[in-house]
């Protein structure tokens, strides 16, 4: 095969390769919004097949040569289309390592998984999922083997993720975090100072709370031609083209914090998908680079904008208008330090900015150690427990707000939570090098977010996969200093608390 017979390949191979994954995840986000519960036993069977397609599609013999002929000619190549070729031949490597009956079998579990998980965490019933999360696991770490033998397979996991991270990096980070966090949170508990606001406790209807997504949408500037919002247990992000990206929510009637921060979080996923290059998408290069990369959008929005003293006044007339009986009295600066409200609690997803990361060491110690037979599903609730108490000082008082509170292991996300505090470190020095082009306090003050959209467009979100993520990183900010991160958080918290520095 020449190297123009193997472009004409690539284009056939991108149409058809793009189809079964849209098909796939059409039929995966309908099964976690609006498709009935008895709808799995046939979700399991029609995903199976698709991912059998997918697997003997990309190992054909004509894919194969197809990929190694690019990659060995790479130097005749534009850029993108080179790029293509290496991302292709290192998917294709890697695939062909996994035997076909093993790659099919894990992708018909992890439906299986995910459905029995969203009963499981409802009912508080971990002994229905246990047997299904030890298969998770154990099929995981066996595939992860079959791609790189020799190699640690939960930093083969941590790479799926986010290319060249390994367990050794995580420590040291986490590792930073913890030196710069645990002092902060000590002052902060032992604070007089109130932040707890009694105005946001009560009944929002769930009705008006839809309304306020919507407009929350709108703030962000997400396309309604090209994103919508649905509902389920667990709120994520699932991304077809930058022609239709959906994000989904959680409503709680006594928590109007919940599902606004989730819109927000998710929408900042929604706009780097909304906005990847046009001559990227629908290809292999066509989305996030990497989950960190992702995350460092969804949590800056979430954080760095939406819990900023700006953003809390932009919104308030909408909630004051919407919520006249309850928040009518409701004052920016006390919105603002409601938001802000630090304390160690339960939930990842509701945690506050400064105890968020606590979180997230929990749950990498237990990958770990279930990556290590040191422990088994059996072992899983105890421990998380075990760590509650030691992180964050908290008892955890049932399964559905420990154990199963996340959904990440029910799909094989096995190696993603490092990604959500890498993310919210990005998120500082982003801020800093923004704050050079424009001041973003001012841009979000006014509703401008155009600015804010327009800096990472031109830097991150255009490029889709082009570069490896530490490249982009790096391109934007220079090297990673996670002590950005540390800095920024007792700058916020040492104000809000009172704090001498």
């Amino acid at each position: 095969m020449n190297v123009k017979e193997a472009l004409n390949g690539l284009k056939k191979f991108e149409e058809q390769s793009f189809a079964l994954g849209h098909a796939m995840g059409l039929l995966s986000y309908d099964s976690s919004t609006v498709a009935p519960k008895q709808s799995v036993k046939a979700l399991t069977v029609t995903q199976g097949e698709l991912s059998r397609m997918s697997y003997e599609l990309t190992t054909a013999p004509e894919t194969a040569e197809m990929i190694e002929t690019l990659h060995a000619n790479a130097k005749e190549l534009d850029f993108v289309t080179a790029r293509k070729a290496e991302e292709l031949y290192r998917d294709l490597d890697r695939i062909r390592r996994i035997p076909k009956d093993l790659y099919v079998e894990y992708q018909k579990l992890c439906v299986e998984s995910d459905a029995v998980w969203h009963d499981a965490k409802v009912n508080n019933d971990y002994p229905s999922f246990k047997p299904l999360l030890q298969r998770i696991f154990d099929m995981t770490k066996q595939i992860a083997l079959c791609i790189e033998p020799g190699k640690d397979p939960y930093d083969t996991q941590l790479d799926n993720f986010e290319r060249g991270l390994t367990a050794a990096t995580c420590e040291k980070f986490f590792d930073t975090l913890k030196k710069g966090i645990v002092p902060l949170l000590g002052k902060v508990t032992s604070s007089p100072e109130q932040v707890r606001e009694p105005l946001l406790e009560g009944v929002f209807p769930v009705a008006v709370q839809r309304d306020f997504s919507a407009y929350v949408m709108n703030v962000m500037g997400l396309d309604p031609e090209r994103s919508v919002i649905g509902e389920t247990e667990h709120p994520f992000t699932t991304d077809f083209s930058k022609y239709d990206v959906r994000i989904t929510t959680h409503y709680h009637e006594d928590d109007l914090l919940s599902s606004m921060y989730s819109v927000i979080h998710e929408g900042g996923h929604a706009l780097y998908e909304l906005n990847i290059g046009d001559e990227l998408t629908m290809s292999c290069l066509g989305g996030g680079v990497s989950m960190g990369i992702h995350e460092s959008q969804s949590r800056f929005y979430e954080n760095i904008i939406g819990r900023s003293r700006e953003f809390c006044g932009l919104i308030l007339p909408w909630l004051r208008e919407h919520f006249p009986d309850r928040l009518s009295a409701l004052t920016q600066e006390r919105l603002y330090r409601a938001v802000n409200a630090s304390a160690p609690s339960l939930i990842r997803t509701e945690a506050d900015e400064l105890t968020y990361c606590l979180h997230i060491m929990v749950r990498f110690e237990l990958e770990r150690m279930m990556f290590a037979g040191n422990i088994t599903a059996e072992d899983l609730p105890a421990e998380w427990n075990r760590l509650y108490k030691e992180y964050l000082g908290i008892d955890v008082p049932d399964d559905r707000r420990g154990v199963l509170q996340d959904s990440h292991w029910s799909f094989g996300g096995i190696g993603y939570f490092p990604s959500y505090a890498i993310g919210s470190a990005y998120g500082a020095q982003y801020l800093d090098e923004m704050n050079k082009s424009f001041n973003v306090a001012d841009a979000v003050s006014a509703g401008n977010f155009s600015l804010i959209a327009d800096w990472f467009r031109e830097r991150i979100w255009k490029f889709g996969r082009l570069y490896d993520p530490t490249e982009l990183f790096n391109r934007v900010c220079g090297q990673f200093r996670p002590e950005v991160y540390i800095k920024y958080l007792e700058n916020k918290f040492n104000v809000i608390y009172g704090l001498t520095t």
